[in-house]
């Protein structure tokens, strides 16, 4: 299927200094998504795109030279919506991408709505139509039909374009630094999951006393081995709910686990040995004491000052044409409203970070502490007074 190597790829790469990639997967019922198809985007020289499909389902290839351009700084990795294609890339090839511009997060940079689709970004961008009409397949079927592969392809042919349009947009709006600076957070994504991150985000977790969350805990490796051994989601393993509940009682038989909702027989039958087994050895472990501040609790008084500042932030955010979500999200007002309330140091959140405290962090502070004031000005848009204002 490739016409050029995984070697000669990144040689063309490191000549153009760019690529742009994206990936095929399936996810359902899976433990983790499966990779199955990685489509490859190099500049042509003449403005277009040479596109190459690697077909990890049934190809023989070596990774390494790929893996290597992927990691190198010196060279752009285009991608669109880049969070899954990153996460997967870097599991299956074992390497960071360290490079990534985001077409999607360019947009909304560049003053068009967040989370914008590739379809409708090719149409403000380029004019250009997509077919779409192999969008939900399945990917893991060999062999790939050719309306499969035409699909794939279609899904770079532009992206080096489409890359370029914005990169000019945001030289001229004086944004492209903002946009790489939050690209640059996906050299951290990675999909392999933490047991420790899977516990702590355990519902209702923190209420279990220190030998039940080390019960808890061990459950949780349990499960996750099992998921991993049989290719499964881990909820169709053991749910959230059921596992603390087990851990919160901790049955030391199938006929005390039976009395636990939440565990269907067919679960019982081929699991509540494991279970209890895994509920024996958490009760030899170490207790698991809770760790940390408990953070302050919402107060329900809140909801106007959130209203409030997020009022703020959408009047800067149109004015400065950048998308809403770029700049905050309520949970992001709670923590921030939540600090002053109680005199507590400003929160570590991105409102109040890098560019964004500069659009309106500064100024959402100064909201939250009776210096600015927003009224209904003329032409009934809201104005905002006080300070700098």
């Amino acid at each position: 299927m490739p016409s050029r190597s995984p070697a000669e790829i990144a040689e063309r790469a490191r000549e153009t200094g760019r690529l742009g990639i994206d990936t095929e997967f399936m996810g359902e019922g899976r433990y983790q998504p499966l990779l199955c198809l990685i489509q490859i985007a190099l500049d042509d020289g003449e403005g277009g795109a040479e596109v190459i499909v690697l077909d990890p389902l049934t190809e023989e290839y070596d990774p390494a030279p790929l893996a290597e351009v992927l990691a190198d700084p010196a060279i752009e990795i285009v991608l669109h919506a880049a969070r899954q294609d990153v996460a997967l890339l870097r599991r299956d090839w074992g390497q960071q991408i360290t490079n990534v511009f985001d077409t999607q997060v360019a947009a909304g940079f560049a003053g068009m709505r967040a989370q914008l689709g590739y379809e409708p970004l090719l149409k403000e961008t380029l004019g250009v139509r997509l077919r779409k009409s192999a969008s939900f397949t399945r990917w893991d079927d060999r062999p790939l039909t050719e309306e499969q592969l035409g699909y794939a392809r279609e899904d770079v042919l532009h992206l080096l374009q489409v890359a370029s349009a914005l990169q000019g947009r945001l030289t001229e709006l004086g944004r492209l630094d903002w946009a790489r600076e939050e690209c640059a957070a996906f050299t951290a994504i990675d999909d392999r999951r933490d047991l420790e991150v899977v516990f702590g985000k355990l519902p209702r977790v923190n209420s279990l006393d220190p030998s039940q969350r080390a019960v808890a805990r061990e459950l949780v490796a349990w499960r996750e081995e099992s998921a991993r051994g049989a290719d499964r989601p881990v909820s169709s393993i053991l749910h959230d709910a059921a596992l603390v509940e087990i851990a919160k009682r901790r049955p030391q038989n199938v006929d005390r686990l039976r009395q636990i909702r939440g565990l269907n027989e067919a679960t019982l039958h081929r699991r509540g040995k494991q279970i209890v087994e895994a509920v024996v050895r958490g009760r030899e472990q170490p207790p698991i004491p809770v760790e940390g501040v408990k953070p302050t609790q919402p107060d329900a008084e809140d909801a106007p000052l959130i209203a409030l500042g997020e009022a703020l932030v959408r009047t800067r955010a149109m004015e400065s044409e950048l998308a809403y979500e770029l700049i905050a999200a309520r949970a992001d007002l709670q923590k921030i409203v939540t600090a002053v309330r109680n005199g507590e140091p400003e929160p570590s959140v991105r409102t109040l970070e890098g560019w964004r405290r500069e659009v309106v962090g500064d100024e959402l502070l100064e909201l939250l502490a009776g210096k600015r004031t927003l009224h209904v000005g003329p032409g009934h848009r809201l104005q905002i007074d006080g300070a700098d204002a």
